[in-house]
């Protein structure tokens, strides 16, 4: 930690990611917020039938799931234990922490996206924690970059936004009014684009808080969070930090890298319903004739109702790319 004034991508980088990062601490992400992954095991199963419908299509026995800010793994063994019988699978954890102990055999521990594999690369809450730095307006409407001190979070303005990053606000992310404030996505834009380019074939699937062109929060969304609270945004190493993603710039880049790739942009609730998980409660009927199964589906169907709910966890926006595969039909 330092008490340096430095710009957000820089101090939230070492602040997650450095040696005594917040991703690399013991509990990992789970001791501290809560995902659709933990919420519910049919979050895990309804990603193993997307897997299944991708392998399906590629016509192949065997077929990678990338999983991407895979924290301890908890998707991909959940993944792999809802898979049908007979369907081959290399799972790749993607994650700068270090491997559990107990974790599946199967499974490889990698630091980037492997390249050159035909699948399912999927990205729950990752583009989120990709640093970048923020912009605020000055008194005049000029966006300047905000600088922070890792000690106790306070910030000032720097800089004149310039180059690259101001173009990216002007196409995304407009400022002008003082006070104004974004988060300039660029470096989740080319994580992105880079993710997705590493398949050969299949799809690629970004899920994440997001925002879209049109209505973006007037003053940014960077925000923290520790022992399932959000805290203040502080970068010395003691909570998470994360900004909601802007995942139609993430998707213009990956067409603008010249990825041949069809793009669907949905929410939660659409895309769970599509894969079979929809909340609706099981007939009371079945009550009378199978009393267990109802409270199963019961339960069932309250943890579907939590992963689709309306400003909940069904709000959170997917990103889905078909590489090599024809686009889904509207």
């Amino acid at each position: 930690m330092t008490d340096e004034w430095r710009g957000w991508r820089e101090a939230a980088q070492a602040a997650l990611y450095g040696d005594e990062g917040f991703y690399r601490s013991p509990e990992g992400p789970a001791g501290h917020f809560r995902t659709s992954v933990h919420a519910s095991p049919l979050f895990a199963t309804a990603v193993a039938r997307l897997l299944t419908g991708v392998a399906r299509e590629l016509d192949t026995g065997t077929v990678a799931l990338v999983d991407v800010g895979a924290g301890r793994g908890e998707l991909l063994t959940g993944v792999l234990a809802a898979l049908p019988e007979g369907l081959d699978v290399t799972p790749y954890a993607v994650e700068v922490a270090a491997r559990p102990p107990g974790l599946d055999p199967r499974i490889e521990w990698c630091a980037q996206p492997p390249a050159g594999v035909a699948g399912l690369l999927f990205a729950n809450e990752w583009l989120d924690n990709v640093p970048v730095e923020v912009a605020e307006a000055d008194a005049e409407g000029v966006p300047r970059y905000v600088h922070v001190r890792a000690s106790d979070g306070a910030e000032r303005l720097g800089s004149a936004v310039t180059g690259a990053d101001a173009a990216w606000l002007e196409r995304w992310w407009p400022l002008s009014a003082p006070g104004e404030r974004a988060e300039i996505g660029r470096p989740r834009d080319a994580a992105w684009a880079g993710a997705v380019g590493s398949l050969t074939a299949g799809a690629a699937v970004a899920v994440d808080y997001t925002h879209v062109r049109g209505g973006r929060p007037p003053f940014g969304t960077l925000t923290g969070f520790r022992g399932g609270r959000e805290v203040r945004p502080v970068p010395d190493g003691s909570c998470d930090l994360t900004a909601h993603v802007a995942l139609d710039a993430c998707a213009a880049a990956v067409a603008e890298a010249g990825i041949d790739a069809s793009t669907e942009l949905t929410d939660q609730r659409a895309a769970l319903r599509r894969l079979g998980v929809g909340g609706d409660r099981p007939p009371l009927s079945l009550a009378t004739t199978d009393p267990a199964g109802y409270v199963r589906a019961l339960a069932a169907a309250g943890e579907a109702a939590e992963l689709a709910a309306r400003g909940g966890l069904g709000d959170f926006g997917w990103l889905l790319h078909r590489v090599g595969l024809p686009a889904l039909p509207p």
